[in-house]
């Protein structure tokens, strides 16, 4: 007789030896992650740094196989995944969630393995002519956020291996475990040494930044972090990629069809119960339309079913920790206190479990706000009112950061207009957050620098290097 190990059993740590991961919703442990110190780090670099030159040396038609037959493991394990980061994380199985993420998990995967980057020609005169290849860097530390951890620690990943690197992961100390067994189905189909995670606490994630042995740091999370990525790094001269927060602005445009546009408006607020870096964070609303936006979302909050990520019938869940509940509190009872109208929700949910808080639209309230000012990153949206469309775009722009934004009208052309004129990486026309694997993404400003996506993510892990004759 046989007996499976499940993902989550070879992933775990014995209790007394790792570190209690709870449910998201429940607050129950799940397992017990490992805590990997500095020395365990020191060694993952120095296997890595031992496999790259045998990992860079298949090719990249060798490479793409693999990672094509990574993306195979991950479909095959699917549900097993999603399960345990519905459980982790707090996003529900349905709708743009656990399953979507996994989903994701294996298309940015094979896009890595797909997209071409061949020699570029770009001086050619009699017999003269200069070329631009793409080399391996070496080895890539990445550190990951808690939002959305497998996806993000692929969209690191998976480029990295494509272009002959070999990686080290340092997932966030609310959820190693989807990170770990993502990488677990990764190494089953890669060389020892090429993959590697190590699971610690943020002493390790500053020995990262400041490491000898990396030749390239990403890294995705706060604007606060990534400042201090950028100091401890200089000392090497790691090649940086920095997605880092965002207070992503919409502008509704008068006369727009507010019907047509409802559905995507509320994905792009509460995508992951609103804990997405490039979530529309405040929402700036014509004289005309205020009231009748700000009551179809307060209806569609109000309808769409929030709980247990593993109720097949939830599409809204938890926030993630108590630190980021908080966040969410306090932002909200401030503007409660500033006189600002909340609409619908505006309070926790502990029916459902002691991290819910309820889907909150907020009116009448204004720049200034720290519900505006700051990223919220939760179920809640400020609808703020504006009379011209150049002072909506001046509000917009007033923020120190740029990762996305979004125009929204019935007259594509004139939100083209607009959006030209909007301060950030990407501006979305009639959506907010959509994400193209073949589409380069990244911030400005304080949300960071650097892309990912297509061959300008394959570009920024590798070595430009020129040959001329």
């Amino acid at each position: 007789m046989t007996t499976t190990t499940t993902l989550l059993e070879e992933i775990s740590v014995p209790e007394g030896i790792g570190r209690p991961i709870p449910d998201a919703a429940t607050r129950e442990v799940i397992a017990y992650a490992p805590v990997h110190t500095t020395e365990d780090l020191d060694r993952a670099i120095a296997d890595a740094r031992a496999a790259q030159p045998g990992w860079a040396a298949l090719g990249h038609a060798e490479r793409s196989r693999i990672l094509h037959a990574i993306a195979d493991e991950i479909e095959a394990n699917a549900e097993e995944l999603a399960v345990l980061l519905s459980r982790e994380q707090g996003k529900p199985l349905n709708g743009p969630n656990a399953r979507f993420e996994v989903g994701a998990c294996a298309l940015w995967t094979r896009s890595a393995a797909d997209t071409p980057l061949e020699p570029e020609v770009v001086f050619e005169a009699g017999e003269s002519r200069a070329e631009v290849h793409y080399e391996p860097l070496g080895v890539v530390g990445a550190i990951g956020p808690w939002n959305w951890p497998m996806m993000i620690s692929v969209w690191q990943i998976a480029p990295s291996l494509r272009m002959g690197n070999t990686v080290v992961v340092k997932p966030s100390e609310y959820t190693p475990l989807s990170v770990l067994a993502l990488a677990a189905v990764f190494n089953r189909h890669l060389p020892e040494g090429v993959l590697t995670v190590v699971s610690g606490d943020r002493e390790v994630g500053a020995s990262i930044a400041a490491h000898p042995g990396l030749d390239k740091i990403m890294f995705t999370g706060s604007t606060e972090t990534g400042r201090r990525i950028v100091e401890a790094s200089a000392h090497n001269l790691a090649r940086l990629t920095l997605e880092l927060g965002g207070n992503d602005p919409g502008i509704i445009l008068p006369g727009t069809d507010i019907a047509a546009i409802a559905e995507n408006l509320f994905w792009g607020i509460f995508l992951n119960t609103g804990q997405t870096c490039a979530a529309l964070k405040r929402l700036y609303v014509h004289d005309s339309q205020y009231e009748q936006v700000v009551e179809t979302l307060a209806n569609l909050a109000a309808a769409m079913p929030s709980g247990n990520g593993l109720d097949e019938a939830n599409v809204l869940g938890p926030l993630q920790n108590e630190k980021q509940f908080d966040v969410v509190r306090r932002l909200v009872d401030d503007a409660r206190a500033r006189g600002a109208r909340i609409v619908t929700g505006g309070a926790a949910a502990p029916e459902h479990g002691p991290l819910f808080y309820q889907t909150t639209v907020v009116a009448d309230i204004d720049d200034g706000a720290p519900l505006v000012d700051e990223e919220q990153f939760g179920p809640v949206i400020p609808v703020i009112r504006y009379s011209e469309v150049d002072d909506a775009v001046r509000r917009a722009n007033a923020s120190s950061q740029g990762l996305g934004a979004s125009v929204w009208s019935s007259d594509v052309d004139a939100a083209t207009e607009v959006a030209r004129r909007v301060q950030a990486g990407t501006v979305w026309i009639n959506q907010h957050g959509a994400i193209n694997p073949n589409v380069p993404f990244g911030g400005i400003k304080a949300s960071g620098y650097g892309q990912e996506f297509g061959v300008a993510g394959l570009k920024a892990v590798a070595a430009p290097q020129v040959i001329q004759r």
